[in-house]
């Protein structure tokens, strides 16, 4: 990416206008300082990935305190995804546990599997899992969703789409949505 030198002077304003602030923020909300450090350089790095025009100093706040929460919660969803991993891995025996490689590979993919999800309806992501990770067929879905056999169809197929385009986005990421479909 090519980054022009007067936005660079940009997020050079902005950073110095704002760390300390943002620093202090998510040290309060996350209560670690290595936390905070890191979500905050987080914060600046999307700032020269994808550059923005704020209007005031209060406009540059709101926009990375918005982008803090997201990444705060980002952290904890990983979070709670490696902790129901490493749950799983406690109950397994030594000799059938992954290499650290492999570990790392699932965590990515539950991260990643997660974020998808999280961008679909509850009822969506329900009936995906259900039918792909608990092999449940559609009238055991539709049962436990409290609807019909086709919408569970429905839903899992919007699922599986979601995922091809996320694919598709991840291959060729200078497509845009309308064009994946």
């Amino acid at each position: 990416m090519y980054v022009t030198a007067n936005h660079q002077h940009n997020v050079h304003s902005l950073y110095s206008d704002h760390h300390g602030w943002l620093y202090q923020w998510l040290r309060r909300r996350l209560g670690n300082t290595f936390d905070a450090a890191d979500l905050a350089q987080d914060a600046f790095l999307r700032l020269l990935t994808k550059p923005r025009e704020f209007d005031s100093f209060e406009g540059a706040r709101a926009y990375l305190s918005v982008v803090a929460k997201g990444l705060c919660v980002d952290l904890w969803r990983h979070r709670e995804i490696e902790q129901a991993w490493l749950e799983t891995l406690a109950v397994q025996p030594e000799t059938q546990a992954p290499s650290s490689e492999h570990c790392a590979m699932i965590m990515q993919a539950l991260c990643e599997i997660d974020v998808m999800l999280s961008q679909l309806s509850a009822k969506a992501a329900n009936a995906f899992v259900m039918a792909m990770a608990y092999g449940m067929t559609d009238k055991e879905v539709a049962k436990q969703l409290g609807v019909s056999d086709r919408m569970v169809r429905k839903y899992v197929t919007q699922a599986m789409l979601h995922c091809i385009s996320l694919e598709a986005k991840l291959m060729m990421p200078h497509v845009k949505n309308s064009d994946v479909l």
